[in-house]
């Protein structure tokens, strides 16, 4: 079974935020909610994105 329980509860709208924001550069069109419509390809492409965006964050404040 999936969680995706927010560890942090004033970080949801947050992450929420940053979710849509990597949607949106990789085209890929979510709405607030529930989005099962979305593929599996579309859905891994936003997780990538988010990932990337860390990384490439994580690495800029090491610097």
């Amino acid at each position: 079974m999936a969680r995706n329980n927010v560890v942090v509860p004033e970080a949801k709208e947050a992450l929420n935020k940053f979710k849509m924001e990597a949607a949106n550069e990789v085209g890929v069109n979510l709405k607030q909610g529930y989005n099962g419509h979305l593929t599996s390809r579309e859905a891994g492409s936003v997780g990538g994105q988010m990932v990337k965006k860390m990384i490439e964050k994580f690495e800029k404040d090491m610097k």
